[in-house]
């Protein structure tokens, strides 16, 4: 019988062979070398992304980096105005990257529209105080019922109904 093996291999039953159980993102990687040859690429322009954000902090949350190549930085934004905004910038941003020890001669700004996401809407955080309620509540009751008063008793209806918490 054989010595066993170390924990990330197991025996191919079919052909006897050790077979790798880590079958994570990184072996893909090393297996490609395609895709291998891209990862210090990647690297760098997270680590230039973090310093373009430490230097223009609340305007490059809708930029990001999208390439360095022969000296040039290619930034993209979000829509116009804030490509306009960054322009303005663009002298600051690469005095400060040279400083960093980037090697950029230029700086280039495309308009990238991205796909919309929807941002959650706000929790409501207001609250009628309790007077007020009884108040809009003693007005809903005590209104006349004519076609005029309609809508307003119907308005005050929602409101009430969803300002007021059911009794248990």
């Amino acid at each position: 019988m054989s010595a066993p093996l170390p924990p990330p291999y197991r025996i191919n039953i079919k052909r006897g062979r050790p077979v790798s159980v880590t079958s994570g993102a990184s072996d893909f990687l090393r297996s490609n070398d395609k895709i291998a040859s891209l990862l210090p690429a990647i690297q760098r322009n997270l680590s230039l992304q973090k310093d373009c954000e430490t230097i223009l902090s609340s305007l490059f949350e809708l930029c990001e980096v999208m390439q360095l190549a022969d000296g040039q930085l290619v930034l993209g934004a979000s829509n116009a105005a804030v490509a306009t905004k960054l322009k303005q910038q663009c002298p600051k941003l690469q005095l400060h990257l040279q400083q960093r020890g980037w090697q950029i001669n230029a700086i280039r700004i495309k308009v990238q529209v991205k796909r919309v996401i929807e941002k959650p809407l706000p929790i409501k955080q207001l609250s009628i105080p309790k007077t007020a309620l009884e108040a809009l509540s003693t007005l809903e009751k005590n209104i006349e019922n004519t076609a005029q008063n309609a809508d307003l008793r119907a308005a005050l209806t929602r409101l009430l109904s969803r300002h007021t918490k059911p009794e248990k």
